[in-house]
């Protein structure tokens, strides 16, 4: 065990600092919003683009952030990143009207989507031998960071402030910068010794052959579907639930914590079960048939068994986990590790960004909620084809030299 970790114990401690950062800053700011719109006074409009900007942000800087990768490496991307999530948390604690609070939170959103394409492919070079454990360890974290900071943040409110409560989360931010510092310094001297290198900045020219590759898109759609369907189901759920189910507004709040929290099981499994028992085909299949019996269960007999039907709509939560592993396993190379991420992540959250808009117009459209739930359910069965094309035991770069000659 301690082979394992010598040498990487500084890359772990980064890992998990930077994981728990990229979502406790997300998830810290909207129990606490209440708060600091009776102290600012937040227009609606601010409100609404702050919900926004998570998913826009992440879509955005999933195409940009490989562009910076070639320009600054892939540990001193990490750095700034982190720099700028804590100065960013730090201004957004201390913003003196609602205009400055909505820009550190973009600014912050920005930070958090470079860290969460970074983070991938400083995975796979620290850890090629333990990518599934890292991951597991990686989306864990993440699960975590999603439940805690909502937990805490109105008690420490009432108790020091919402200012110190949104500005907590910022020490998590900064520790998170030193290891990788020493890491990177480490690094360099290595390098300058001619005993390693820092790995090589991706091509400017990968980014694109990705539009081109099946197994590039299968990526992306896995990403898209579990991003697109947490994302709907954190802005309507509850109220399907009690338009649909009948249930009290308390007990649809339990039960939207229920279908949360079913993230952090599969976060831990997943990552092993494709990396240890292949069995990539079983994670698919699940996932579409239990968002599918979720939809169907919420159509025909939605008060029967409704925390069954939660259970089954957190199931598809296992693609996450699964994207990640796939955005390491399905490379050979450093470049194409971060090209993949951002790619993935890019595509998967733009779809994130729309569907609960698409989702609430229909609804709105309709004046029911069929049609918004069956187009939940078209989104399962995409998921399928996805499955059929990543089960293949090939790396984009083999379908780029089967399909074009040398990567």
């Amino acid at each position: 065990m301690s082979a394992l970790w010598r040498g990487r114990a500084l890359a772990f401690v980064g890992v998990v600092l930077v994981a728990f950062s990229l979502r406790s800053a997300v998830a810290s700011l909207s129990p606490i919003l209440a708060e600091i719109d009776a102290d600012l006074g937040v227009p609606s409009w601010v409100a609404g683009l702050i919900g926004a900007a998570p998913p826009i942000c992440f879509a955005v800087f999933g195409v940009l952030t490989p562009v910076l990768e070639r320009r600054f490496g892939l540990q001193r991307l990490a750095v700034a990143a982190m720099i700028v999530a804590a100065a960013a948390l730090l201004g957004r604690a201390l913003a003196p009207d609602a205009g400055t609070l909505l820009l550190a939170t973009t600014v912050l959103f920005a930070a958090i989507s470079t860290g969460n394409v970074v983070l991938p492919p400083l995975i796979k070079t620290y850890f090629p031998d333990r990518v599934g454990t890292m991951t597991a360890i990686y989306s864990t974290m993440l699960a975590i960071a999603a439940f805690v900071p909502p937990l805490v943040a109105v008690p420490i409110a009432d108790t020091a402030g919402w200012r110190f409560s949104l500005g907590l989360w910022s020490v998590f931010a900064a520790l998170a910068i030193v290891p990788w510092l020493v890491t990177l310094r480490r690094s360099r001297i290595a390098a300058a010794a001619g005993d390693g290198a820092l790995p090589p900045p991706p091509p400017p020219q990968v980014l694109g052959r990705l539009f081109r590759l099946p197994m590039a898109w299968a990526i992306a759609v896995t990403f898209a579907v579990s991003a697109s369907s947490v994302y709907a189901s954190f802005a309507w759920l509850p109220i399907i639930l009690v338009d649909l189910a009948g249930v009290s507004h308390s007990a649809a709040g339990a039960l939207l914590a229920l279908f949360g929290a079913m993230g952090l099981p599969w976060s831990i499994l997943v990552p092993l079960v494709i990396t240890r028992w292949r069995r990539l085909g079983a994670i698919y299949a699940v996932a579409a048939s239990a968002g599918v019996l979720a939809v169907a269960g919420l159509l025909i007999a939605p008060g029967s068994a409704v925390v069954l039907w939660v259970v089954l709509l957190g199931t598809p939560q296992m693609l996450f986990p699964a994207a990640l592993v796939f955005m390491q396993l399905k490379t050979r190379t450093h470049e194409g590790t971060v090209a993949l991420s951002g790619f993935a992540q890019s595509i998967g959250y733009g779809v994130a960004a729309v569907f609960p808009i698409s989702f609430a117009l229909l609804h709105e459209a309709t004046g029911d909620w069929t049609g918004p739930l069956i187009m939940v359910g078209v989104l399962m069965l995409a998921a399928i084809p996805a499955g059929i094309v990543v089960t293949r035991p090939q790396t984009i770069e083999d379908q780029w030299e089967q399909r074009h000659g040398a990567w």
